[in-house]
């Protein structure tokens, strides 16, 4: 967090939302505090404000929401602020920044199938602008992750993926930094930073240790810890000014009015391929507007708006939760996307739209293919169910 925030990232304290501000999520949104921490030490937030951490009143929730201007999307429901760096990423392409989107994904959570979800997409999509790291730390909620420290068995399977990877020592800021440099000058594909830390490091009686999982120090222990902590900072520091964002060369154009096709009055029209032309006919209306698809496009008839607007169709193929978590992400950024595929699979990405439900992000799901219902709302059966005897 130091290496990105004082070292890496280019942002305007003052202004967090800036639109061309180098963003970062927090995938790993149990680890809110050192969220806090580092936006205190940018000037956002006033330190003595941290001491208010998880108070019922408090904007400092025990996961980050956007009722924080530095908070994109909610996270803390695991696998999920990856493919929402997906989207936001993304949206860099379509207003045309160069800002770049970092996240920090855990290792326990790298069990995650969205995980590689997003591996895929961002991959597929040559997301050059998304820079990864990995807090590898070897322990999860109630035990070891299922990898612990094996680097090369996470290696092998981001290059598996397609990602360019650097291995580091996490403890070692120079390292790291190094490592965020060449994940900025890597060409066509997203980078994935993977570091290896201790949990509990520079706490004698913790590091490394099981069984601390989200407990905090208390009474002789909290002393003890500080104590150890302190005795291995040196001299307090100013940390290097924060570089802001590039200017953009061009902004684009006012577009045209809204205009919808007329339809015949008692015309019969799919309701899917009207949506199709619909949505296309927004698209030439307002930039904003994006379609994701899951590899259904002909179904739902968004193709028809990747027609006309290739540049805002994004595919993440069969694969909902990212297409999902992606649209999230473009949401808080600006865009206003259309992710659509068969209503009866968007329920694999139900736990993604109930958190962008908490991120209260402006996202339209457009779902054909729901399923066959008989007149009393029942699913119809397809074949007889009585058993003989």
């Amino acid at each position: 967090m130091a290496a990105l925030f004082f070292g890496q990232m280019r942002f305007d304290p003052r202004d967090p939302g800036h639109e061309d501000n180098d963003r970062f999520v927090l995938s790993k949104g149990h680890a809110a505090p050192v969220l806090y921490a580092a936006w205190a030490e940018a000037g956002v937030i006033p330190h003595e404000q941290l001491a208010t951490l998880r108070e019922i009143e408090s904007d400092l929730e025990g996961h980050p929401t956007p009722r924080l201007p530095f908070v994109d999307v909610a996270t803390g429901s695991l696998g999920q602020g990856i493919c929402a760096a997906v989207g936001i990423a993304l949206n860099a392409r379509r207003i045309g920044s160069t800002y770049r989107t970092y996240v920090l994904v855990g290792d326990g959570e790298s069990a995650e199938g969205s995980v590689w979800e997003a591996a895929q997409a961002a991959a597929g999509l040559g997301l050059d602008n998304l820079c990864a790291i990995t807090d590898v730390n070897a322990l999860g909620q109630s035990r070891a992750t299922q990898w612990g420290h094996d680097l090369a068995a996470y290696e092998r399977r981001w290059q598996a993926f397609g990602w360019h990877v650097v291995v580091v020592d996490g403890h070692d800021l120079a390292a790291v930094l190094d490592a965020l440099d060449e994940a900025a000058s890597t060409a066509g594909r997203p980078t994935m930073i993977l570091a290896r830390t201790v949990k509990g490091k520079g706490v004698s009686f913790a590091e490394g240790l099981d069984g601390w999982h989200g407990k905090p120090f208390k009474g002789a222990d909290l002393d003890r810890a500080l104590q150890e902590l302190d005795g291995q900072l040196g001299e307090p520091t100013h940390n290097p000014p924060i570089p802001p964002p590039p200017p953009r060369a061009s902004r684009p154009a006012s577009p045209p009015a809204l205009r919808l096709p007329a339809y015949e009055f008692g015309a019969k029209v799919a309701t899917r391929e009207r949506y199709g032309v619909a949505l296309a006919a927004l698209g030439a209306s307002d930039p904003r507007v994006v379609a994701l698809d899951a590899d259904v496009k002909n179904s739902t008839f968004s193709d028809k708006f990747e027609q006309q607007h290739p540049d805002r169709f994004y595919q993440t193929y069969i694969a909902e939760q990212v297409m999902v978590g992606a649209a999230l992400g473009l949401a808080s950024r600006g865009a206003i996307p259309f992710p659509s595929t068969f209503a009866a699979f968007l329920t694999r990405a139900a736990d993604f739209i109930r958190m962008g439900g908490i991120g209260n992000v402006n996202v339209k799901f457009a779902g054909s293919h729901a399923g066959s219902v008989d007149r009393r709302g029942r699913a119809r059966r397809r074949w007889p169910w009585r058993t003989s005897r």
